[in-house]
């Protein structure tokens, strides 16, 4: 964005340190392995299906795993079958070094930075860790594992029903004390029941409490470990001095700091804790993504999306309305979205496999997404605002942008980039996948 904090390409490579870039160890701590159990533990659903690796596989970067749904809707399913979210899962991997939710202003406008989630409303203002107060939503979001309490997700974690699965006990890492909590007889039959609630006494219910901030804080050290954020890429062996890029791959990294101005805002400066690059300056954008037409938020019932195919996504915007001290801004910056990681962008499994890209999954390649923000201005509009991705390319048009406003016009949109160049711009991507990533369980 034009009020970025800008990376200029000519020393780019210059501020980089490679001091962490050589192949990380991957032995678990207590607690990055009592986070790991945590992650992949379906018990943690309300009908015990769906865990957080279910959206966030490692096998494709940590973001959705199934080819079929990223090629349609990109939504996931949540543990009640039928209900979905409305947007495509973002990357876990390489999100915790997201600082705390903030704006500073340039050029009398306020540019906010940090946070998780696609709208930034996982703050960190609670636990002073975004990844962590992003681990508590989806436990008890509807649409995702929908668990009716939080004291579902403590007893559940603190009496697993496989236990083998937790080599780890949560009271080997945070005492005996946390889970030292006086359980109603019903407490399963209230977990099983969406307006279930599970009654403790006031204690108790502290209890719960503090260990509901304790699992989110331990699966947010898992996700900072180096199982997750490896920085193993072929481009980390580059900076390291390991490996050279071909001839197309440095084109690319090229454009993508010179022409295409890609390192605007996936920049390649160190991260905000010294980090390798992470190819997100943690900003806000909207670069004018049409509305997926088979996005499955748009069938949901009325009490989860009253507006149905009327349905507009607001980005930060929409986030920042429901604050008093940020209302101000939400104006400004309706319809934006966070600037991704573009770490483990192209991971995926097999030649086939589809992965989708966007907010809400509207592209389905990077090929496809590179000459969107090469294009989208210089095509004309489709005649069908929910024209799919691949009836646009077809037909040589792109649908109009779901939100105009604050649209990214500075930056992309009549880029100039030949068809050669998009494709070594993409070539360059495919290097920033780690080369081992923990298998799936």
């Amino acid at each position: 964005m034009s009020n970025h904090l800008k990376v200029l390409a000519v020393s780019a490579i210059a501020l980089i340190t490679v001091a962490h870039a050589s192949q990380p160890e991957t032995t678990l701590s207590p607690v990055e392995q009592l986070g790991r159990s945590i992650f992949f533990d379906r018990q943690l659903s309300i009908n015990r299906n769906q865990s957080c690796a279910v959206c966030h596989a490692p096998g494709v970067g940590w973001t959705g795993p199934d080819s079929d749904i990223n090629e349609t809707g990109s939504v996931y399913e949540g543990s009640v079958g039928g209900l979905f979210g409305n947007r495509k899962p973002p990357a876990s991997s390489y999100a915790t070094p997201s600082p705390v939710f903030h704006y500073v202003i340039e050029d009398n406008t306020a540019l906010f930075i940090g946070g998780n989630f696609w709208d930034g409303r996982a703050t960190g203002e609670q636990l002073g860790n975004p990844a962590a107060d992003q681990a508590k939503g989806p436990f008890l979001n509807p649409v995702e594992q929908a668990l009716p309490d939080i004291a579902c997700v403590v007893y559940r974690v603190c009496n697993p029903r496989q236990p083998d699965n937790y080599p780890v006990k949560f009271t080997d890492v945070w005492g005996a004390e946390a889970c030292n909590i006086n359980w109603p007889l019903n407490v399963d039959e209230a977990c099983a029941q969406t307006d279930g609630a599970v009654m403790l006494t006031d204690v108790d219910r502290l209890k719960v409490n503090s260990t509901y901030d304790n699992i989110a804080l331990t699966i947010a050290a898992f996700e900072d470990s180096t199982v997750v954020n490896r920085y193993s890429s072929k481009f980390d062996a580059y900076l390291a001095g390991k490996k050279r890029l071909t001839r197309k791959e440095m084109t690319g990294l090229n454009l993508f700091t010179g022409k295409a101005k890609c390192a605007n805002c996936h920049v390649l400066s160190e991260g905000p804790g010294g980090e390798p690059p992470l190819f997100t300056d943690f900003t806000y954008d909207n670069i004018g993504v049409p509305r997926n037409p088979d996005n499955p938020w748009y069938s949901m019932p009325t009490d989860l999306n009253p507006e149905g195919i009327n349905w507009i996504d607001p980005g930060l915007g929409g986030f920042l309305a429901t604050r008093i001290e940020y209302a101000q801004f939400a104006d400004e910056n309706y319809g934006k979205h966070k600037v991704p990681t573009l770490r483990n962008v192209d991971k995926q499994r097999g030649r086939n496999f589809v992965k989708a890209f966007g907010h809400n999954g509207y592209f389905k390649s990077l090929k496809n997404i590179v000459h969107f923000y090469n294009t989208r201005d210089v095509k004309p509009a489709c005649p069908d605002i929910f024209t799919r991705e691949i009836d646009a390319l077809a037909m040589n048009c792109w649908p109009a942008p779901e939100i105009t406003a604050n649209l990214n016009t500075d930056e992309m949109g009549n880029l100039g980039l030949t068809d050669k160049e998009e494709d070594a711009i993409v070539t360059f991507l495919k290097t920033l996948s780690d080369s081992s990533i923990d298998s799936d369980r």
